[in-house]
């Protein structure tokens, strides 16, 4: 149950957002403000009570240009921060997009917001929040824990086909589903190497034995799994080649 704090200079932006946030199940408490300031008090008091504290803020709706300072300011200034709230930003303009995702944001919603899209982006929320605060993983286990549906399961790591760098997590794809974990792909690649894991690209991370189809089209290579077609990046293009090359003559 995520607690939220929207923030939107314009009131009447900022009642409609509330009455949709208070409306969706999976949030506990929503709460506004009407300036980054404010915000930044709310949050300010919020961590230094603690998480388990009532006024706790688990995510920000964010508008972006405001009077003052901006939401991207505001996101930067929290990015300094040990455990900030995640941030979905909500906007009018498309123009922020790629500086909203360098600071990490978990959703863009565009305004006029749809109830649909504002669920989407809380459905991401609550994901990223319950990846968040599961306990460390053991990646030297054959299993691996994931969140599905608020439930706990543990996937094999042999059931995995690749894994997609999203930031400072990791989406593991198997046949049938994907689940978001926070762990980075470089530490994934470090612990997973004995399990036939190959760097590919900046972004995957593929297990060697799931590869069906090795692709060569204009000076480009790709791989692909299942029905994913993912690029090998000239890095690690010979590497993935050699491996493939040795592992067919086994």
């Amino acid at each position: 149950m995520l607690r939220v704090l929207a923030v939107d200079d314009e009131e009447p932006a900022l009642a409609e957002l509330l009455y949709l946030l208070r409306a969706d199940p999976r949030v506990r408490a929503a709460e506004g403000a009407t300036d980054a300031n404010e915000a930044l008090r709310r949050i300010g008091r919020a961590l230094d009570a603690g998480g388990d504290d009532a006024g706790a803020i688990d995510v920000l709706f964010l508008d972006i240009q405001m009077a003052g300072l901006t939401g991207l300011d505001v996101a930067r200034l929290l990015a300094g921060f040990a455990k900030p709230p995640l941030i979905v930003f909500v906007t009018a303009h498309e123009d922020f997009a790629v500086q909203a995702f360098d600071l990490k944001a978990v959703d863009y919603v565009l305004k006029p917001v749809r109830r649909e899209r504002l669920a989407e982006a809380v459905r991401r929320v609550a994901e990223q929040a319950a990846v968040v605060a599961r306990p460390a993983v053991d990646l030297s286990a054959d299993r691996i824990p994931v969140e599905l549906g608020g439930v706990t399961r543990l996937v094999a790591v042999a059931d995995i086909t690749y894994a997609e760098a999203q930031g400072d997590y990791a989406r593991l794809h198997t046949a049938d589903a994907s689940h978001l974990v926070r762990i980075p792909l470089t530490t994934l690649e470090e612990r997973w190497q004995p399990h036939g894991f190959v760097r590919i690209h900046r972004s995957h991370l593929v297990a060697l034995h799931r590869i069906d189809e090795l692709r060569l089209d204009g000076g480009g290579m790709s791989v692909r799994i299942g029905d994913a077609e993912l690029a090998v990046s000239r890095r690690h293009a010979s590497r993935v080649r050699e491996l493939l090359m040795r592992r067919a003559g086994g």
